[in-house]
């Protein structure tokens, strides 16, 4: 099958079709469909003999079955949203992801998006591979503007991709961190539009950091005609992430967003969709993949939603939104009975914080303490940003590492209500957050305050992270 089958398929077809369906589907009816993608694919035809390099040979009949025998991959080696010949189950299966995935983040929010393409990457290296696209379009240019958000993967997309990032400061609001768009607009000017590659923006983000004013930076951005791409990581399950984007893009310019598979329709890490209002533009990122890539993330991603369904997805993100009320009230609940407070954020969707000043108050090191603590009782996720951490990242150190600003006031622990959240996670991780404060108190009374040999645990366990 090539590309014009597939052209000439849709006359009788129309690919407005390729939808999320209404109602999940069964596992039999989704292992039955693979089974038949996977026999329009050569290395599975009964005569086939293949003298190639490539012709989808496994060795093992258990990594065989576990890829339901679609072995070639995606793409081309110059596009990855090209038809392969010999790989036409394969392709299909590309083709049907990508239209799934489409009509979700429509209805989801993005009603405008015109074009979209799961890519086998992380978010952080998604975006280089947008910013990499962009350098084609603006060879002269060096910088990105980033207003700061403190996660690795952010910074380090753009220092992989050969640009020097700007880092704009955020602002302080109440207890909120906010774009700070004079700062913005005058990198613009101080630096020169011609020179600047993009502006970065975020919308998924830790409170206290909420997300970025996009529509305000989409007006900035077609004002001064530079490009404007959203690392919009964990934000498909907030509706008001992606409203943000829907205005964006009406009111100014968005022309990339970016999301993570993993983080919006619990699947395993490796995957990514690139997403945007110029089709052109999205097909040009597409051909900027080199070669051929792994269908893994196309084909997790297709199973979960034809499994869950539109309606199985919807009440998830229902779920959640009922959740991180239920999240913020007992965080609030306990926070007053610790002397701490929950800190105002209504323009996070996602995340919550809680002030930890008494804690420190009490003793300096009880509060990175109480990291390791809840890590230690299977906490996950919850996050505890000490007051003056240094860390450098890609050449640039950040005072205040963690806390997305040089000097945020508090120190303060960080939950966050991610899809897939159950009341029995809230109500479980609450009651050990409490014995640890508990815990605490006694010590510091009995001055027996230790020092803790981690923040937080390991590096990355800061969920959901961007």
């Amino acid at each position: 099958m090539n590309e014009e089958n597939f052209r000439l398929s849709e006359k009788l077809v129309s690919t407005s079709y390729g939808k999320c369906p209404e109602e999940g589907w069964s596992e039999s009816t989704i292992e039955l469909f693979l089974n038949e993608l996977a026999v329009m694919d050569s290395n599975n035809f009964l005569g086939n003999c293949g003298v190639g390099e490539r012709e989808g040979r496994v060795a093992s009949e258990l990594v065989a079955r576990r890829h339901y025998r679609l072995i070639h991959g995606i793409g081309r080696s110059g596009d990855i949203a090209a038809v392969q010949p010999k790989a036409a189950g394969s392709s299909l299966l590309n083709k049907i992801t990508n239209s799934v995935v489409l009509d979700v983040l429509r209805f989801s929010g993005v009603r405008s998006v015109s074009s979209c393409f799961v890519v086998p990457m992380a978010t952080g290296m998604s975006l280089t591979l947008c910013f990499l696209t962009l350098r084609h379009r603006r060879p002269s240019a060096r910088y990105i503007l980033w207003p700061r958000i403190d996660q690795k993967s952010c910074f380090k997309s753009m220092v992989t991709a050969g640009f020097e990032p700007v880092v704009v400061e955020n602002i302080l609001e109440g207890d909120e961190l906010r774009t700070d768009l004079e700062a913005v607009e005058k990198k613009i000017e101080e630096l020169g539009a011609e020179n600047i590659l993009c502006v970065h923006s975020t919308t998924s983000c830790f409170a206290p950091r909420v997300p970025d004013r996009l529509e305000e930076l989409a007006a900035m951005c077609a004002n001064y005609s530079i490009p404007h791409i959203v690392n919009n990581a964990y934000g498909v399950q907030s509706s008001k992430c992606m409203h943000l984007i829907q205005q964006g893009a009406r009111v100014g310019r968005i022309d990339a967003f970016v999301q993570s598979l993993d983080k919006n329709f619990m699947v395993p890490v490796g995957g990514a969709i690139i997403a945007g209002f110029d089709e052109d533009f999205i097909k040009e990122i597409s051909k900027m993949y080199p070669g051929r890539a792994s269908a893994s993330p196309s084909l997790d991603v297709l199973i979960t939603l034809l499994s869950l369904g539109a309606s199985g997805y919807k009440k998830l993100l229902s779920e959640r939104k009922e959740l991180y009320t239920h999240l913020a009230q007992e965080l609030k609940t306990l926070a007053d009975r610790h002397g701490e407070r929950l800190l105002h954020t209504p323009h996070n969707p996602i995340s919550l914080a809680m002030s930890l000043d008494r804690l420190q108050a009490n003793c300096d090191k009880a509060v990175t303490q109480l990291g390791s603590m809840l890590f230690t009782r299977q906490v996950s996720g919850a996050r505890v940003v000490p007051l003056g951490a240094e860390q450098t990242v890609g050449g640039h150190t950040f005072r205040g590492f963690m806390s997305h600003s040089d000097a945020y006031p508090r120190p303060y622990l960080n939950a966050a209500s991610a899809i897939g959240i159950t009341k029995k996670d809230v109500e479980l991780s609450i009651k050990r957050l409490d014995k640890c404060l508990k815990s605490l108190k006694k010590e510091t009374k009995e001055e027996k305050c230790e020092s803790a040999s981690s923040p937080s645990g390991p590096d990355d366990q800061t969920v959901p992270s961007t």
